[in-house]
């Protein structure tokens, strides 16, 4: 039997993203194309321009409107689809996506494998309710399985009537399996502070804010250093603020390769107090325990009791609760590092998310196949 055809759509491609998609391509079963668009402007994504040993058409979008109402169109997907001619189609599970349904059709005609794979189902609250649930549940049902960033997607997908059976789970990853031992970190913090560390787009939305604040209102005997990593819009905003909050903030810019990895190997405690959080995983790879506020369910997956704290969204006394019990059990906190580094080398990590992707196009396959 020959390779599998595999073509796979993605609005856009972020770069943190090549490195799963070049570990997809490297699978002997299949012989893989990516579709993929340029983001808005306003959207400031970092976008892939190659992908090694991958066919990578690059085209157009059209974006259309905004928030509830917004829509994306890729009008060359069909032509792509028909000079690949695949086995296995993967597309977006999102219906706002006009020209992928619109694609539906002739993978459905030619009876090629659909695939979705998307973050769940979100929760309406409009008047349109009703007719969103109902085009969207219509949409799914199309599909010939899905695939979720997380359990919670997962149920999520069954909720709107998907057969169990049908729902895989690959977690969104975006670090692989790491190869070396987690680093040797200070237990206790006696004769040198503990240092607490952010690492991501500087945005409000990330409540880079908060995390200053409840800082500076640390007892004396856990006041730590907070080094912050990366870039954005309110950079010198947050710079300013923490000059007259707490001056033992330290704004290391943009950090990449090994200068960040050395950042990550001194810290004692990853925090992501706002939305987003791709570093978590980063940061757990390196054997630091996180404090992430609740997201899009993604972090379900890989962060448990264990290894760190998933908390409420914009409570700031929970946050800081949370830090002044993080600290003041230094032996916890180092085991706690321990087991997030276990869970990034067995559980979170793109080796096994490919791996799932790779057994759901086999499986898809084998029933197309069956049905001729």
């Amino acid at each position: 039997m020959g390779k599998i055809k595999v073509a796979l759509q993605q609005r856009v491609i972020p770069n943190y993203r090549v490195p799963f998609f070049e570990k997809l391509g490297q699978y002997p079963e299949i012989e893989l194309s990516i579709f993929s668009g340029f983001p808005r402007p306003n959207e400031m994504v970092s976008t892939a321009d190659n992908i090694p040993k991958v066919e990578f058409v690059q085209t157009k979008n059209i974006h259309l409107l905004n928030h509830l109402f917004y829509i994306c169109l890729q009008p060359e997907i069909h032509q792509w689809l028909k000079n690949f001619n695949p086995d296995i189609v993967i597309l977006e599970a999102n219906p706002r996506y006009l020209s992928s349904k619109k694609a539906i059709g002739w993978i459905k005609k030619t009876n090629k494998g659909l695939i979705g794979w998307g973050l769940g189902v979100p929760n309406h609250k409009s008047i349109l309710d009703g007719l969103l649930t109902h085009s969207r549940n219509k949409f799914l049902n199309q599909f010939d399985a899905l695939i979720a960033y997380s359990n919670q997607g997962k149920q999520q997908y069954i909720q709107t009537g998907i057969d169990e059976k049908k729902v895989f789970v690959a977690p969104n990853s975006t670090v692989p399996r790491p190869n070396n031992l987690p680093p040797q970190r200070k237990c206790g913090f006696q004769i040198e502070p503990p240092i607490l560390l952010f690492v991501g787009r500087l945005q409000t939305r990330k409540r880079i804010d908060s995390l200053i604040r409840i800082c500076s209102r640390l007892p004396e005997a856990i006041l730590p250093e907070l080094w912050i990593v990366g870039d954005g819009p309110i950079l010198q905003e947050l710079k300013d603020y923490a000059q007259n909050i707490f001056p033992r903030t330290t704004f290391w810019g943009g950090q990449f390769g090994e200068k960040l990895e050395e950042i990550f190997k001194r810290a004692d405690l990853f925090i992501m107090p706002g939305t987003g959080g791709l570093a978590i995983q980063q940061a757990m790879s390196f054997g630091l325990p996180v404090i992430v506020a609740e997201g899009d369910g993604t972090q379900s997956n890989m962060v448990f009791p264990e290894n760190g704290w998933s908390i409420t969204p914009n409570n700031e006394e929970i946050l800081y609760s949370t830090v002044v019990k993080a600290l003041s059990d230094p032996e916890k906190l180092l085991e706690m590092g321990r087991h997030a580094y276990e869970t990034i080398k067995n559980q979170a990590n793109i080796d096994v998310m490919a791996d799932v992707f790779i057994n759901t196009i086999i499986h898809v396959n084998r029933l197309k196949n069956s049905d001729e």
